[in-house]
């Protein structure tokens, strides 16, 4: 750790432009903390000469007046974008040694506004799971620890390997993405700000697929400031991709005004389950408070189709799964495990380059995809989402934002989860925004008895990220979150 790590990106931003820093000087200082944090095992691939050349380039920017938004800003890129020339494998086995020809938009994006790439970040395999357990390159560790205890914890996942390098200063932000909660869920864990933005914000040109439907990119970084800097950088319409939209991208930084009132707050009444922690359930409440406090209003809502959100994602996502990853098959790049004919290639190539969940998953999604079963489960789902997706539109008849939890638990400890259905319960509170393709920012609003970060939600109307940002900003400064993951060093 060194203090130009402890700089925000917007007080580094700030540093570079006064020339009390040099985006050189910055790179290296983040070089060193990777080095030094090497056992939290957040990069899976470092790449210093790339960062090291980068920087340099900024710093003749900076020289001649010419920079960017976010020129000379050291980031971590999560291994699901493709890195022109870099490893690119989405924590799998079976893209072993591949290496894009091409740049995703998205780090495009980040790249044409000066950032510095300091390398790859961990990740779930293919961004599935909530533990970044299930990476081919080990697990991630979370920089924090329990009050008393130096027993390792998850980071949450599947962007674990994002949070983890945001938390313990090994970047000063990080590429995302988030399925059913991948941004939020490990931001909270961590103690970090995670946006998830309205599907069709960002491109998905260059991101490997999960489910297309679902996927959408966004950053976490260390406070609500710099994540509305990295999200105006990193959206974008894109001809590549017919699904992201064309609307202008608003500088989210100008939101951050500090007033809320007459704003309405919904509370949803669905999102108090039997068995939710007290400690979750206060924290809520407190959040409520400080925005009532502010001027906000404060509102119940009904959310009925809730209590069907999570096995209708694990319905269609899985289903989304099958599809994509049936092109994995050894022939073209990647894993190749021969076999005496095609059909044996194919099989040994997919059976030693996932791993055990992606397995998983490519089973149920073709099971419900199947001929059989189609009408029954994925046709039902998918009328499911529709009802979700309603359920939302009704209550911003009468709310602005939705404020919920982001996670039922504070981080825990690896291997201590190991059934599956109450490994996907960490996405209770996430999903509904994914299925329903709105915006939701996780902010760290207060701490466990146990000395964890807990993160509260805020959920938004479609394309409205602006007032995600307004209102998270003032909950983030009433909530006063200043503990640090000190652990690791």
């Amino acid at each position: 750790m060194t203090e130009l790590t402890r700089l925000t990106i917007a007080e580094a931003r700030d540093a570079l432009a006064s020339k009390k820093a040099s985006a050189t000087e910055l790179t290296n200082a983040y070089l060193s903390n990777m080095e030094k944090a090497r056992p939290l095992n957040a990069y899976v691939v470092e790449t210093p000469e790339q960062a090291r050349d980068m920087a340099k380039a900024s710093d003749a920017r900076l020289a001649k007046g010419e920079a960017g938004a976010l020129e000379g800003i050291p980031l971590g890129i999560k291994d699901l974008f493709a890195t022109k020339g870099v490893h690119t494998q989405a924590c799998s086995h079976v893209l072993d040694g591949f290496k894009p020809p091409y740049e995703s938009t998205v780090t495009a994006n980040l790249y044409r506004d000066g950032a510095v790439m300091l390398g790859k970040l961990n990740m779930d395999e293919f961004a599935m799971g909530s533990s970044n357990e299930t990476s081919y390159y080990g697990n991630v560790i979370n920089p924090w620890r329990r009050k008393g205890s130096n027993a390792a914890l998850v980071p949450g996942g599947s962007s674990g390997g994002s949070a983890a390098a945001v938390a313990a200063e090994l970047c000063a932000g990080a590429t995302a993405t988030d399925t059913g909660g991948s941004i939020r869920q490990p931001a909270a864990f961590t103690g970090t700000v995670g946006i998830k933005p309205t599907y069709g914000r960002c491109s998905r040109w260059g991101v490997i697929a999960f489910a297309s439907s679902l996927d959408q990119a966004g950053p976490i970084a260390r406070d609500v400031r710099d994540a509305a800097i990295l999200l105006k950088s990193m959206a974008s319409v894109d001809a590549k991709d017919t699904t992201s939209v064309d609307i202008p991208v608003p500088d989210y930084e100008k939101a951050l005004t500090g007033d809320i009132r007459g704003l309405r707050v919904g509370i949803p009444k669905e999102y108090r389950p039997d068995g939710i922690s007290a400690e979750i359930s206060r924290l809520w409440d407190q959040g409520a408070e400080w925005l009532k406090k502010r001027g906000a209003e404060v509102v119940e809502v009904s959310l009925p189709h809730t209590k069907y959100a999570l096995p209708a994602y694990y319905i269609v996502a899985p289903a989304e799964a099958s599809s994509n990853l049936a092109r994995y098959d050894g022939v073209r790049y990647g894993l190749r495990v021969d076999g005496d004919d095609i059909t044996s290639l194919y099989e040994n190539s997919r059976a030693e380059g996932f791993g055990r969940e992606v397995k998983r998953r490519i089973m149920i999604g073709t099971y419900v995809l199947s001929a059989g079963y189609y009408d029954a489960y994925y046709v039902k789902a998918q009328k499911i989402r529709t009802l979700i997706k309603r359920d939302f539109d009704e209550a911003w008849k009468k709310v602005d934002v939705i404020l919920t939890p982001a996670t039922p638990s504070p981080a825990f400890a690896p291997g201590e989860i190991t059934d599956p259905v109450q490994m996907y319960l960490n996405d209770i509170f996430t999903v509904t925004v994914n299925m329903a393709g709105l915006p939701g920012i996780a902010v760290p609003a207060g701490l466990s008895a146990d000395g964890l970060p807990l993160g509260l939600q805020l959920i938004g109307k479609p394309f409205d990220e602006e007032t995600l940002f307004r209102v998270a900003h003032v909950m983030e400064q009433d909530a006063g979150f200043t503990a640090r993951a000190d652990k690791w060093w």
